[in-house]
């Protein structure tokens, strides 16, 4: 005799949440971000799809959330476009340099760049991570080559290296405005030509 489960919240640990999180990091590690499913981190963590959804809208949302990165790109992709297409160098340069201000929020991000240099699992994941998920996004809604989105992330992530890995004075100590004012034209150049 099969007993069919009644819905609502299951028997067992309170920590749902947590067991999909370990579930995600599991198999983002395993198949990576484009080929993990939201599916199949429900049946890793033996929930279903719709209470991977219930806490995480959606996959973006949920390997930040299972990476501890500080960036969602439900939230960020926004920030990036509202605004003057003019203005986006200007933002992105901000945007940067305030989720890198602080420990907290950047410890994750350099941990996983730290992991990506030593492994190729990680390397592939996150790129797949941040290309899919972000910069082709971005890159798509404003009709700008995918060439030039990468070369202007890989700007900042040199940026974020030598001020916080390489700690390279008087880079490390710079002040925010004084970096934007540096630059934002550069990195505005990649979207307006």
């Amino acid at each position: 005799m099969t007993v069919k489960r009644r819905p609502g919240r299951r028997p067992g640990s309170a920590d749902t949440r947590g067991e999909i999180l370990t579930a995600a990091r599991r198999v983002f590690a395993e198949k990576g971000f484009d080929k993990a499913t939201v599916r199949g981190i429900a049946r890793e963590a033996e929930v279903d799809p719709a209470l991977v959804h219930h806490y995480f809208d959606t996959k973006e949302g949920m390997f930040a959330a299972a990476m501890q990165l500080p960036i969602n790109p439900q939230e960020i992709i926004p920030i990036l476009l509202e605004g003057p297409r003019e203005e986006i160098g200007v933002r992105l340069v901000r945007l940067i340099l305030r989720v890198t201000a602080s420990e907290e929020t950047r410890a994750p991000v350099l941990a996983l760049l730290r992991s990506a240099m030593s492994n190729d699992q990680a390397i592939a994941m996150i790129r797949e991570f941040f290309t899919s998920a972000l910069l082709y996004q971005v890159a798509d809604r404003l009709e700008v080559p995918h060439l030039r989105i990468e070369a202007a992330f890989s700007q900042m992530l040199g940026i974020v290296m030598a001020r916080y890995v390489l700690k390279l004075e008087p880079l490390a100590s710079a002040d925010h405005d004084e970096l934007v004012e540096l630059l934002a034209p550069t990195i505005q150049r990649y979207f307006t030509g």
